[in-house]
């Protein structure tokens, strides 16, 4: 071994031990944090990528951190984006801003439903172990699709009715249809996310105001999914939620057969979220893309959820030349906008940073579906920035420059799961 091999093993050697720190620094007893202060709670899709990192340290914990997500579930079916275990006085908005009178205290919106998917791959890893795991989360897991499928698959494709829905939260895929939401009873507030984080590294002021009116809007209605359907500016049919809803049908029904249950449901989801998908394909693009419901109209960006049609088993039809044009604009794939776009910013949240997280499920679609030199590249991209800046919320694609939150427990997760095991893992 030369020198600089040498080096970059104990490099390595150094981010394994930190990456395993940081998921039992952010470890809460049962959960896990995204990172200390700017994220005091438990949020949805960041736990279950904890659960994937953990299946690396600790199979239980791993189970553990789901079953506690599916704690906040409500009777519907919904599994709330922040369960509020805690309370931490100095977050906006709280559970007293959100009023959804849960018990734990939750926000009134979800994520995206990557739990299925996680719990598929932790199973994987040690079938006998985990059949009472996933004997009992089964039936929450399917509850939550069923609830996906009900309420918010009008068109086949999965809506929206807040930005933070996405986990994508600033993304351009809804900031016309944004446009329409009246913010004239928002009121002063203070946020936190600009005290801990550079400003310029967050969503605008007129996109808090923006998600705060329709979070108002929610309560108001006590959640009534109806309500809200009726009486909102607001609902897009986001490419990203369609995509990972399919895919986590598509495990659920993988793991049903695993456990002897009917499957017969969750393939009629598979068949109208599929169905759903064609309405999301921009030919002018040459990729999927997002609609406005209430316009009918695709939003016109090239966004990382676009490049989702692999992980979710879709005809990517010509999505890779879009890919590979996107990846050569960026050093450090995969950015969260294409950098074509006059709106992309390398630090601006989801307007063009790369985030690690979701280059995994990409990076694992692509794998999948025999695309094996793109998803080597977007692995090895993720490993260089990991490896030369930490363990950062997301990254600038141009120069691998860390943003956002330090410390970061999905950042952590997938480097322990996904980008030392391999694009395939």
């Amino acid at each position: 071994m030369n020198n600089m091999a040498a080096i970059e093993t104990l490099n390595i050697d150094e981010r394994n031990r930190q990456a395993a720190e940081i998921l039992r620094t952010n470890d809460r007893g049962g959960y896990n944090i995204p990172t200390a202060g700017l994220y005091p709670y438990q949020w949805n899709w960041d736990s279950a990528f904890a659960a994937w990192g953990w299946s690396e340290i600790d199979i239980s914990r791993a189970w553990r951190e789901l079953e506690t997500l599916f704690k906040g579930q409500w009777s519907t079916g919904m599994v709330p984006h922040i369960i509020f275990h805690e309370v931490d006085e100095g977050y906006f908005p709280g559970p007293d801003v959100w009023r959804t009178h849960k018990s734990p205290q939750t926000s009134g919106i979800t994520q995206p439903p990557v739990a299925a998917t996680i719990a598929r791959k932790i199973y994987e890893k040690a079938p006998q172990s985990g059949l009472a795991s996933v004997e009992r989360l089964f039936k929450p897991m399917a509850d939550w699709h069923r609830w996906f499928i009900e309420q918010r698959c009008e068109s086949g494709a999965v809506a929206i009715t807040h930005p933070w829905e996405s986990g994508r939260d600033n993304a351009l895929d809804w900031e016309a249809a944004a446009e329409a939401i009246d913010i004239s009873n928002v009121g002063e507030y203070t946020r936190r996310d600009t005290s801990h984080v550079n400003p310029e590294m967050r969503p605008r002021k007129i996109d808090y105001d923006r998600y705060l009116a329709l979070v108002y809007l929610g309560r108001d209605v006590g959640w009534d999914e109806s309500k809200i359907r009726e009486l909102s500016p607001f609902r897009v049919a986001d490419v990203g939620m369609t995509f990972i809803l399919l895919r986590a049908c598509r495990d659920l029904a993988w793991l049903a057969d695993q456990i002897g249950q009917s499957r017969v449901e969750i393939d009629g989801w598979i068949a109208h979220l599929e169905a759903g998908c064609g309405q999301l394909w921009n030919e002018e693009l040459g990729c999927y893309d997002s609609m406005d419901l209430k316009s009918g109209k695709l939003s016109g960006t090239k966004s990382v959820a676009s490049f989702l049609c692999w992980y979710a088993g879709v005809d990517p039809r010509t999505s890779k030349t879009s890919l590979e044009q996107v990846m050569e604009l960026a050093p450090f794939s995969l950015p969260s906008l294409d950098p074509a776009s006059s709106r992309f910013d390398p630090k601006r949240y989801w307007q063009g940073p790369t985030w690690p997280v979701v280059n995994s499920i990409v990076g694992l679609g692509l794998a999948e579906k025999g695309e094996t030199e793109l998803a080597e590249r977007l692995g090895k991209d993720t490993f260089e920035m990991i490896l030369q800046t930490g363990f950062y919320e997301y990254f600038t694609p141009l120069t691998a420059a860390g943003e956002g939150g330090n410390n970061f427990t999905w950042t952590a997760a997938v480097w322990l799961a996904w980008v030392t095991k391999g694009p395939a893992s």
